[in-house]
C-alpha cells in the first residue's frame, strides 16, 4: 500500500535542529508534559529496565534514568537527542534500527504526529517490545489551535481566494484508538488530557510554536513566501480575542506487547452472565 506523503521529513528534521537551540525557552511547558507521562508510570506496578526514549528533548531520559532503568534516548534531530546524557541514536521514527523484542518500555513524547506512515510506525514499536512490554506516548490531538486554524483559514480565502495548508492536522481521540488496535497492541487504552496555555500576545504564541520546532512542515504548503499583508492580518485578528488561550489537548496512548499472559476477552457464547443481568445488579 502506498503511504501518503504529508510531512517534509528534512523540514521536521530543520525544526527540531534549531528547536534545540531555544529548548530553555519552552522548558517548563517540556517539563511539564514530561512530569505528567513518567507519572503514570507509578500508577504500574510491575518495573522496567531496558527503554527507549524518543522525543524527550533532553527532560525524560534522566527521569526514567534516576528510577534505575536502562535508557536509549532517540530523536530525528542529532542536536536534540545530543542534550541527553544517556546512549542516543539519531533515527528517522518510520525506520527503527532496532531488533524486535528490543524494548520492556517504548516512551514517544509528542513526535509522533509528525511521521508520515504512523499506522506503520506503531506496528514497528510494538515489533520491538517485548512480550508484555509497555508502550506509553503522547500525541496532540483536535481542538488544539483551532483557533489560529480558523482565522488563518479566514484570512487566506479573503486575500487569495483558496486556503494553503499550515497546520499540522492533528486526529482526535477515537482516531488514536483506532491506530492503536490497528497496530496490534494489547490492552490498548486512550484518554486525553489538556495543559492550558495563555499568551499575552500572538507574537509570543507563535514566537513558541517555532522554538518548539512545531512550524509548518506540510508537502502541500505554499511554496512562495507568506504575504506581510496576511500575517499582519491574522496578527490582528488574534490580537483582538486580548489574552489568548491556547490550550495543549493531547492524548495518552498506553498498550502492551502481546503475551499469552496478558487477561484474555472471552469468545461469544463463553459468558457466563447476561449483559442484562448485569445491569440490573
Amino acid at each position: 500500500m502506498t503511504v501518503p506523503v504529508i510531512f517534509n521529513r528534512k523540514l521536521v528534521r530543520y525544526h527540531r535542529d534549531r528547536a534545540a537551540l531555544h529548548h530553555q525557552t519552552i522548558q517548563d511547558i517540556v517539563q511539564i508534559c514530561a512530569d505528567r507521562i513518567v507519572d503514570r508510570l507509578d500508577d504500574i506496578q510491575r518495573s522496567f529496565m531496558n527503554v527507549l526514549e524518543i522525543g524527550g528533548r533532553g527532560v525524560i531520559a534522566p527521569m526514567l534514568q534516576s528510577k534505575g532503568m536502562n535508557v536509549v534516548s532517540a530523536d530525528l534531530s542529532h542536536r536534540l537527542v545530543s542534550l541527553n546524557s544517556v546512549p542516543s541514536v539519531c533515527m528517522d521514527e518510520e525506520y527503527f534500527p532496532f531488533q524486535a523484542h528490543s524494548f520492556d518500555l517504548v516512551i514517544a513524547n509528542f513526535n509522533l504526529h509528525w511521521v508520515n506512515d504512523l499506522p506503520g510506525t506503531l506496528l514497528q514499536i510494538r515489533k520491538i517490545l517485548r512480550p508484555d512490554g509497555l508502550f506509553l506516548a503522547t500525541v496532540p490531538i483536535l481542538p488544539t489551535l483551532s483557533m489560529l486554524r480558523h482565522i488563518m483559514a479566514e484570512e487566506e480565502v479573503e486575500l487569495c481566494g483558496r486556503v494553503f495548508p499550515r497546520i499540522s492536522p492533528f486526529p482526535d481521540l477515537r482516531a488514536c484508538a483506532t491506530l492503536m488496535q490497528r497496530a496490534g497492541f494489547a490492552l490498548p487504552v486512550v484518554d486525553k488530557e489538556a495543559l492550558p496555555l495563555v499568551y499575552r500576545s500572538a507574537m509570543m504564541l507563535m514566537q513558541d510554536l517555532r522554538f518548539s520546532g512545531e512550524t509548518n512542515a506540510l508537502m502541500e504548503q505554499q511554496e512562495t513566501f507568506t504575504s506581510r499583508s496576511f500575517m499582519a492580518s491574522c496578527m490582528a485578528k488574534l490580537q483582538e480575542q486580548g489574552e489568548l488561550s491556547v490550550p495543549l489537548h493531547f492524548a495518552v496512548l498506553t498498550g502492551w506487547g502481546p503475551d499469552s499472559s496478558q487477561s484474555q476477552p472471552l469468545q461469544p457464547g463463553q459468558f457466563s452472565v447476561s449483559l442484562e443481568d448485569a445491569l440490573k445488579n
